[in-house]
Order: structure tokens, then sequence, then C-alpha cells
């Protein structure tokens, strides 16, 4: 069957009554574990600190060692398309390139006989001819 539980009852040597504990815990061994907790990670975390700074040496005097394939191909350009490397300059150099095929006559198609007039010109010619219309009946009716 179940226990029984029955409430407590004082110390019959002290009269009945019920106190509590008396000493306290030890400090020192407390504050002995956390110094010794401390002086333990300084050292840890010098030691680590000497053991990167061994491999660190070490990889920096390490020589990488040459592959005769890479050796063969050390001057090859990658394959089509490559990143940009100046892309200020080459929009710079795009602009002045299509500047210059704008404001300059030029053949386009020389065996059909069509060139490339500048802008300024272009207009001046609308101007004085008129836009083209088409000849004959309209066909949106």
């Amino acid at each position: 069957m179940a226990e029984v539980h029955q409430p407590q009852h004082g110390d019959p040597d002290r009269g009945g009554r019920i106190e509590h504990e008396t000493s306290d815990v030890d400090i020192r061994p407390v504050l002995g574990f956390l110094a010794g907790l401390t002086v333990a990670s300084v050292l840890i975390s010098f030691l680590v600190w000497i053991l990167f700074t061994y491999f660190g040496a070490r990889e920096s005097r390490a020589v990488t060692p040459d592959y005769p394939l890479a050796a063969q191909q050390e001057k090859r350009l990658p394959p089509e398309p490559r990143l940009q490397t100046r892309p200020r300059e080459d929009l710079l150099e795009m602009r002045a390139r299509e500047d210059e095929i704008l404001s300059t006559y030029g053949w386009v198609d020389r065996n059909a006989g069509v060139v490339r007039v500048p802008i300024e010109q272009a207009m001046k010619m609308t101007i004085e001819r008129g836009l083209p219309v088409r000849s004959g009946s309209d066909s949106r009716k």
C-alpha cells in the first residue's frame, strides 16, 4: 500500500523545536576551483595561440609544388566570356567608338550603296527633304 507520511515533529532533545542548518558552506574550495579554472583557461588560450603561430609560420615557409600541366598553360587565357578587369575604362572606350560612328561618314554596305551619315547632317537632310510617304492606296481601309 501507499506510504503514509507523518508530519515531522521537532527534535525531542531540543524541546520539540525545528531548526535550520547552522553551518554554512565553506567558500575556500569554491574560490580555489574558480581560480584554477581561470588559470587553466588562460594557459590553454596561450598554448593555442602558440600553436597557431607555429602553424602559420610553417605554412608560410612551405613551397607549393609546380604541377607540369599548369606550368604549360601559364599564359593561356580562359575561354570567352571573360570578366571585365576595367569596366569603367571599357565603358568609356565603347562610348567613344559609338560617338565616332554617330558623328562621321562611312560605308555600311559598299556593294548596296548604303552609307552612314552623321546625326546632325541626317536631321538637316530630313528637314530639307521631309519624311518619306507611302505612294498608292491606303491599306488600312
